[in-house]
């Protein structure tokens, strides 16, 4: 670490350590609140108070976080900035470009970030070459989550290939246990179609349609067969599955009422809170197909008076980054660390099949930003997809349809 950095960090640490100073203060915006991710943020509010600082709590329920994101705009506007607001991806560049966001660069080159975070993670965090997030994990998108128990009753294999899926759905059916767990909400429908989109186009295809928004992709026969396949899982979902939070269909396939669920790696933390052990009681494989779609939770500082609130924005961010909290956070949630120098010593083979896979993308050049969790479109595109995708799967509109739809969509939102 260079002396400039060294004496950066000194700085940051008097500053939280020395007695007669601002106490640090953080009032914190979140939609962290089923029961494996509220554990999680807890063992941050246990860290931050640890260190001398007032944790204020404010979750905001929904998985997606589009109820946190308006309770934060009416903060803004009424000039009452949280002090930290879990953001990801363009998100933070939009806010940066209202100019509300907190520059953390002093604690970033203290801790030394740019030698411990992926790039293509260090990326997302800065807003014009300054830090202005932190990182808290790495989350896998396309992830299957099965039923030990059910899988193993009915002669069922994980499926490698959407075919395979299709097959075992099938057989399922016919021994009466719902296929695949789902929750009715936008959300969660995006999460199964970039999953069918990476996994029958290719992470090629997935840039060309889902980040570049290519029409030719988009109208494509590839995203023709996307839409029908996306017809036959509706077919797999049960009939209650309106408005059906994501944790909720985990927990159909915790008590085996359902096999199958399509959800990023949080899903996990919901069966280790439970005392599901990964490989006896459930498992866990991407979904078919090749890449590894990320979605990386983090905190964004926004600008706040007072010396208490900037004193817990730096303690807030040394400690959401610091080795520690990476492992003991993420072994909670379910992903992996952003950091590369955390040992995965104390993870399960999914959390090591997840690190595994994500270096090996990384270096295949298939490590592919998630559309449908904030990280690879701003909100007017991604939403432009989803509505279609939602539409299409609530409906009976053909797969020609929804291509025509999709192209439409998309162009009306640029």
């Amino acid at each position: 670490m260079q002396k400039s950095a060294l004496a950066a960090s000194s700085a940051v640490l008097f500053a939280l350590a020395t007695p007669g100073l601002a106490e640090p203060q953080a009032e914190v915006l979140h939609w962290w609140t089923s029961g494996g991710e509220a554990k999680a943020v807890g063992v941050l509010q246990e860290e931050f108070a640890s260190n001398g600082g007032t944790w204020t709590d404010m979750p905001v329920a929904g998985g997606g976080g589009d109820a946190a994101m308006t309770a934060l705009r009416a903060r803004v506007l009424s000039g009452n900035a949280p002090t930290a607001v879990q953001l990801k991806g363009p998100a933070i560049q939009e806010w940066y470009e209202e100019g509300v966001l907190a520059d953390i660069s002093d604690v970033a080159e203290a801790e030394g970030w740019a030698d411990v975070l992926p790039e293509a993670i260090a990326n997302h965090m800065k807003c014009e070459g300054s830090w202005c997030a932190a990182p808290v994990n790495v989350h896998r998108v396309d992830w299957i989550w099965a039923n030990a128990e059910v899988l193993e009753a009915n002669d069922i294999e994980m499926p490698t290939t959407w075919d395979e899926f299709n097959a075992a759905a099938d057989k399922l059916q016919e021994a009466g246990v719902i296929p695949l767990a789902h929750g009715g909400q936008s959300w969660q429908d995006a999460t199964v179609f970039e999953t069918v989109v990476l996994g029958l186009g290719g992470p090629e295809f997935y840039e060309d349609a889902l980040i570049d928004l290519n029409p030719e992709a988009l109208t494509s026969d590839t995203m023709v067969q996307v839409f029908d396949q996306m017809r036959t899982m509706r077919g797999y979902v049960d009939d209650n599955f309106s408005g059906r939070d994501w944790n909720l269909a985990t927990a159909m396939v915790m008590n085996g009422e359902a096999a199958f669920q399509i959800m990023g790696d949080w899903a996990k933390g919901e069966f280790l809170a439970a005392g599901k052990e990964p490989g006896t009681d459930f498992l866990c494989a991407s979904t078919p197909g090749d890449g590894f779609l990320y979605n990386v939770d983090s905190f964004a500082m926004f600008e706040v008076e007072g010396e208490d609130k900037q004193a817990g924005q730096d303690l807030l961010a040394k400690l959401i980054t610091g080795p520690s909290f990476q492992e003991v956070f993420n072994l909670n949630k379910g992903s992996i660390p952003a950091r590369t120098d955390v040992s995965l010593d104390a993870f399960d083979d999914c959390a090591k099949l997840s690190s595994e896979d994500m270096t090996a993308s990384a270096e295949a050049g298939s490590l592919l930003p998630s559309y449908a969790h904030g990280m690879a479109l701003r909100g007017a595109q991604a939403g432009a997809i989803t509505d279609v995708v939602t539409a299409h799967f609530n409906s009976d509109m053909s797969s020609e349809d929804a291509v025509q739809q999709l192209a439409d969509a998309v162009a009306n939102s640029m």
